[in-house]
């Protein structure tokens, strides 16, 4: 069964003996950070079109990864972004399938190298209909940052249906999840919340 299964924040806790704890925000406060005219532009076309009726793949089409395209942009194309790539880890425990968008600090783009640093599940609509998956991938990273020796403390996922963004966090066996939800437009604290992520630790 793949990270789909998750399908609640419960079952994602019982499987992986998480503890989760709740609150309005764990992110610094992080300078915002403006958007290229590439981005601006692209946003200025899609979001009318997708932010009213459009799909789950319209959303991370045209929202979703042309944010994290611009992340990669600002970081000087220092990290890596993957999009809809197979991830299993552990087959026998769930942590397998597809993740949306998955964030490294590898600059190798053909194959996910470790560290792997930030989970983004995208959803049509409800966010917290993501939030089990996301958690599920982000043990899945977690453990593939163990077994490629490179371990850090912090794994970040966020769930987005483009227009609205929350973030997660995990520390070890800890997930902790932020209440606020960051609406787009504007995108310069999403971006700002990004760039921080990649960065920090």
């Amino acid at each position: 069964m793949p990270y789909s299964q998750f399908t609640t924040i419960r079952k994602a806790k019982e499987a992986f003996n998480l503890t989760t704890i709740e609150g309005n925000r764990f992110l610094p406060a992080v300078d915002a950070i403006a958007p290229s005219d590439v981005l601006a532009g692209t946003l200025n076309e899609t979001l009318p079109i997708v932010a009213t009726s459009g799909s789950e793949k319209a959303r991370s089409e045209g929202i979703i990864y042309p944010v994290l395209l611009e992340v990669r942009r600002i970081l000087d194309r220092k990290i890596s972004l993957f999009s809809g790539e197979e991830f299993t880890i552990e087959e026998a425990v769930g942590l397998n399938g597809l993740c949306d968008f998955l964030l490294t600090r590898s600059t190798e783009v053909l194959e996910i190298e470790a560290p792997t640093v930030v989970i983004v599940e995208a959803k049509k609509t409800d966010l917290k209909t993501g939030f089990g998956q996301c958690i599920a991938e982000m043990v899945g990273a977690q453990r593939f940052n163990q077994t490629k020796e490179k371990v850090i403390s912090t794994i970040y996922g966020s769930v987005s249906n483009g227009i609205q963004w929350q973030f997660l966090k995990l520390e070890q066996q800890t997930v902790t999840i932020g209440l606020t939800v960051y609406p787009l437009p504007p995108v310069d604290q999403i971006l700002s919340f990004f760039v921080w992520m990649m960065q920090e630790g």
